[in-house]
Order: structure tokens, then sequence, then C-alpha cells
């Protein structure tokens, strides 16, 4: 008894989308070298557009072409791998299937069986993010989706997950937020919510997770679990 008044129920669980629930690495990989292919420049190596993923398209036209924000062809750049990427999440629903890492669908199955919600926040736009979640099954098993089309800040500012809390109606003290960046944990950390990182995600070398001070620190999927087995299933008071 004593045990439990030193920790207080979950009402929720957030996941990001990129590196935390999904492996689409590949599909970034794909779409940049068919760029620069197209542009007759070399391909990059596969770790090294890993490595960048989740810092989202505008990392890649910079990775890819060594352009700035501030560059006049940068958002024509961003706008074409924008264009190719929804192309290759289209073709891709008549060919494969987007891959969950290894863990994830017990994982869900297991916060299902809870009887507690689960959603997404992502700065991914929603309508590249929708139809990979439609593909996956996901759509109707998730509680929320909130994309960087939903707020005026996105993460690492804390809007997105306040607003996941409140279309969930739950605190965010009793909300749980699994990301694979420093954003996302600062993010979580700015919106009260108890943060693990997923260490398993994509993590340039020269990022240290250990800095980003989230609650717990995953290294895969099957340990999220069992750190809330481990806490049955509550949150330790912070």
């Amino acid at each position: 008894m004593d045990e439990l008044l030193d920790t207080t129920d979950i009402n929720a669980v957030l996941f990001d989308l990129d590196g935390t629930l999904l492996d689409t690495a590949d599909d970034f990989i794909h779409v940049l070298n068919a760029m620069l292919a197209e542009d007759n420049r070399p391909v990059l190596p596969s770790p090294i557009i890993r490595a960048n993923v989740s810092n989202g398209s505008r990392a890649m036209v910079t990775l890819a072409y060594g352009l700035t924000e501030s560059a006049p062809d940068f958002h024509a750049y961003r706008n074409r791998f924008l264009e190719y990427y929804a192309q290759h999440i289209e073709d891709q629903q008549r060919s494969s299937t987007p891959s969950l890492y290894t863990g994830i669908p017990e994982l869900l199955t297991a916060i299902e069986a809870h009887n507690l919600p689960w959603g997404i926040v992502t700065n991914k736009p929603r309508d590249l993010a929708e139809p990979i979640l439609e593909q996956l099954q996901l759509s109707r098993r998730s509680s929320v989706l909130v994309c960087p089309d939903d707020v005026r800040r996105s993460k690492p500012d804390p809007e997105s997950l306040w607003l996941a809390c409140e279309q969930l109606d739950c605190e965010a003290s009793r909300c749980i937020y699994i990301g694979d960046h420093k954003r996302d944990i600062d993010a979580g950390r700015s919106a009260g919510m108890t943060t693990i990182a997923a260490l398993y995600g994509f993590i340039p070398d020269t990022d240290n997770p250990l800095d980003w001070e989230a609650d717990y620190n995953a290294e895969q999927p099957d340990n999220i679990l069992e750190w809330l087995d481990d806490n049955r299933w509550r949150l330790p008071h912070q």
C-alpha cells in the first residue's frame, strides 16, 4: 500500500511517430537519393540519412544540398522532397507496408489491455502521417493524432502535447511521452509529462541522449513494456 501512495494513475501514453513507433528510414533514404540521382548528384550513404530522419524534411534538404532555410532555393527543394515523399507513400500502399519497430505491436496491445488511450504527437505533416497510419490499421486504434498543422508552435514547444491532453481530456502530469529526439523530451518535460527516450530511434552519433534528462531510457520497445510492468502501470512521483 505504501508503494502505491508514491505513484499515480497513468491517463494516457503518447508517442512520436518516426523513429519511435515507425522505422521510416528506408522511405527517407529512397526519396532523398532518388532526388539526388535525378539531379546528377552523388547519393548519400544510408547511415548518414538514417541519423537525420528525426529532423524531418528540412534536415534532408540541408544534408543533401547544403542549403539553409534562408537560401532562395531551400523551400523549392523542400516542397519537391515532400511531393516525392507523398508519392512514395502512395506507391508503397500498393506494394508494401511500413515497418513498426519490433515490440511496438505488443506494447500497443498491452496499453489497450489496461484500458488506456494512446496517441501520436508528431512533427510530420498530417497529409503524410494519416496515410501511413491507415495502411497500418492504426488510425482507429489511436485515440489522438496531433500534427504541426494543428498548432502554432510545434515541438520542442509543448503546445502539441497539451492539445493532445485536451482532446483526450486528461492531465499532462499523468501522461507519458515517448520520443527519439531531444526536442521530444524537451517538449514532454515542458508539458509536465513523464518522458521516455527511445534510444532505438534515429539518433546521430554526435548526440548523447543521456543528456536529454528523460525519466527513462529505453534501448528497445520491449524495455518500455518492462518499465510499465515494473511500475505496476503507474507513474512514480517525480
